[in-house]
């Protein structure tokens, strides 16, 4: 492990199918502490890293919002969840999004908030930190995997280092996708199962792990 306490940020959109992994997870010194009564520790802080969970801003207009009662229950239920900045991907040593799909492609609430990042890029902010993604998709096969690979696009352009879970654990051949953790949720009629679960903390450890390695290098 290295010397220096790692840094992780989760940025995920605030739409109802996006984590597998959610639960207010945030920085000691600017957040509320992870680990306390209220928050369990995550799988990265078992690899020793400190983490921030964050929710990119929401785009959609209230109105249509109400319209869609789990969207409207996922905002209340989010709503405490720090919204992500350009700062928290400054302190972070590494950085996991998650999207849902649109058609094929990351929601546009998580491209928005990348294309307020240009400022970091042009200061070679971006470069040299580990990234990592996961998605959700209504149906199988919807996109899933060219999710991920367009949100690792933008990582190619930040000059980050991709880290992915690949094949390289058994759970991944029950999750089945080695670009990152995926769920389909059956039109939010499928609820995140154990298998997603379990790639999930998975991922998380490996992001950690190769940081540190990276890190101490």
């Amino acid at each position: 492990m290295a010397a220096r306490r790692l840094r992780l940020s989760v940025a995920a959109t605030a739409h109802p199918t996006t984590s597998p992994t959610a639960g207010p997870v945030t920085n000691a010194t600017t957040r509320p502490a992870l680990g306390t009564a209220t928050h369990a520790v995550t799988p990265a802080e078992e690899e020793g890293a400190e983490v921030r969970l964050l929710r990119v801003a929401e785009l959609a207009p209230k109105e249509a919002i109400a319209t869609n009662e789990a969207w409207a229950a996922h905002m209340v239920a989010t709503e405490d969840i720090p919204v992500a900045t350009p700062d928290d991907i400054e302190w972070a040593d590494a950085v996991i999004f998650g999207s849902p799909t649109r058609f094929g492609n990351i929601a546009s609430q998580l491209k928005q908030f990348i294309d307020t990042l240009g400022g970091l890029w042009a200061q070679g902010k971006l470069a040299d930190r580990i990234y990592s993604g996961f998605t959700a998709t209504a149906t199988a096969h919807g996109g899933q995997e060219s999710t991920l690979l367009a949100l690792y696009n933008s990582v190619h352009h930040f000059g980050g280092i991709i880290v992915t879970p690949g094949y390289t654990d058994p759970v991944k051949f029950a999750d089945g996708n080695p670009y990152g953790t995926s769920h389909v949720n059956g039109q939010g009629a499928v609820p995140v199962d154990d298998t997603a679960r379990a790639a999930a903390v998975y991922q998380g450890k490996r992001v950690a792990a190769v940081t540190a390695q990276f890190k101490s290098a």
